[in-house]
């Protein structure tokens, strides 16, 4: 098994413990910006439907990037692989960054 590929199961792995991991008790503590809110500001955001996107957006971007990695290497050479890899992991979590402001109560 060469570097890359390992790099991206650790990846992976840990893109699972977030997803599997965080719930509603441990968010205000590990949830970066919801933890820095003030009590009324997190009464007015939905941390419950926000928490089922987020568990949801974890656990398909560790099974899809895998799979796009896996296939880009297949087909590629391992350089542009690990560009592409990280090209769509930035692409993906600036997606998630707007689809998760919906989630704030006015």
């Amino acid at each position: 098994m060469n570097s890359p590929f390992i790099a991206v199961l650790i990846s992976d792995i840990i893109f699972m413990a977030i997803a599997l991991g965080l719930n509603k008790e441990n968010a205000k503590y590990l949830l970066s910006g919801y933890n820095t809110m003030s009590k009324k500001e997190r009464e007015n955001f939905d941390i419950a439907n926000y928490l089922i996107l987020f568990k949801k957006f974890f656990l398909i971007l560790a099974a899809s990037s895998t799979i796009v990695f896996t296939i880009l290497i297949n087909l590629l050479n391992a350089k542009i692989a690990v560009i592409s890899y990280s090209s769509y992991l930035i692409i993906m979590l600036i997606w998630f960054v707007f689809k998760g402001n919906k989630f704030k109560i006015k």
